[in-house]
């Protein structure tokens, strides 16, 4: 029972702990299964079109009947016929990087649907609840992918203190011992990606998954040599390259990827370039930057689909180099349950011989 909390009874699933959203990553297999074992799996949708990600939700409810979730990005063409789809659906959960907006959030909430973003400073925290938001993510600089500066151990109980609405952890979590120091700092449960990555229903290559089962707590960095803003990844001779490129050939690299990108998903041209300067007036971005922004989601598909390490990156956080073996995903929760109630006991009798 100490390990049941309010996100449990938010998202109505048995262990507070989520499986974030990662591009090309967590399709429906992993979501399905994290939902199956007691977690919430959440879709990463963001790289779906409506009719594949139509086709994930179905493949979902049609393996569990347990409360799961969608990522999506609040600036797609298409998010109104998204939020419909997973109002339709009975999604029990929206996601988002960014925090979609107000009328979005009350739409969904309205549908009865849990609004959730990802934030990574305490500002944004208290404006997203402002908005109306029923849970957030609070994501450390340990995290992979998009990521702030601030780490978790920080982070999390600064956001915790501000807010009113239950928060997950995020960065540098992957076991039970990690799960009570979340909770003992004012979070209701965490959320990971690269633990969820390397698990056997993950669809990642093995032998990319072999690659970050070799990476070291010290193999990864943060760049904005990917698309603009900081990313974390593992160190790879590509993201060296990228760091060395001048702007000129950033952008001559990424215009191939993102052409790559257009003929993949069907975005029309037209959309990708209105897209394009809307990110260079509202930004400091420089032209390589902005191209590389478009086509970053291509460097991580050639990585997590088609296996090719040499030209794509691998996104992940630092914890990927404490973690060296590849479960399934019931095992992996069984066992961050296990080793937090053991923890939770172990701290009960010091308490207890102390008095």
């Amino acid at each position: 029972m100490s390990l049941h909390t309010p996100i449990c009874d938010l998202f109505g699933v048995r262990y507070p702990i989520v499986q974030t959203g990662m591009g090309w990553v967590s399709g429906s297999r992993l979501t399905a299964a994290t939902s199956k074992a007691g977690g919430l799996g959440i879709l990463a949708a963001a790289t779906l079109d409506y009719g594949e990600l139509e086709t994930a939700i179905g493949e979902i409810k049609a393996e569990t009947d347990n409360p799961f979730g969608v990522n999506l990005r609040a600036d797609q063409p298409d998010i109104d016929a998204r939020l419909d789809l997973l109002i339709r659906e009975g999604v029990k959960v929206a996601s988002f990087a960014r925090a979609p907006g107000k009328g979005a959030i009350a739409r969904l909430k309205e549908a009865g649907l849990v609004t959730m973003p990802t934030i990574g400073l305490q500002k944004h925290a208290r404006k997203v609840q402002e908005w109306g938001v029923d849970a957030l993510i609070a994501q450390g600089g340990e995290g992979g992918g998009h990521t702030g500066s601030v780490p978790t151990s920080l982070l999390l109980p600064q956001v915790c203190e501000s807010v009113q609405v239950p928060v997950l952890g995020a960065g540098g979590f992957r076991d039970g011992r990690g799960l009570v120091a979340a909770l003992a700092l004012g979070a209701s449960g965490i959320a990971m990606g690269t633990r969820f990555l390397l698990t056997q229903e993950s669809s990642v290559p093995e032998h990319i998954k072999a690659q970050y089962l070799k990476t070291p707590v010290t193999g990864t960095v943060v760049t904005t040599a990917i698309d603009g803003y900081p990313q974390r990844v593992v160190r790879t001779p590509i993201v060296q390259r990228l760091e060395r490129s001048g702007p000129l050939g950033k952008l001559f690299a990424s215009i191939g990827h993102a052409l790559s990108f257009r003929a993949l998903t069907g975005t029309p041209l037209g959309l990708m370039v209105r897209e394009a300067l809307a990110m260079k007036k509202g930004g400091r971005m420089t032209w390589s930057e902005v191209a590389m922004a478009a086509n970053a989601p291509m460097l991580t598909r050639a990585s997590m689909v088609e296996g090719n390490a040499d030209v794509g990156i691998l996104p992940t956080g630092q914890v990927v180099g404490l973690i060296d073996e590849l479960p399934t995903v019931e095992q992996l929760l069984q066992s961050i349950v296990r080793e937090a109630e053991d923890t939770l006991s172990a701290l009960a009798q010091l308490h207890t011989e102390a008095a």
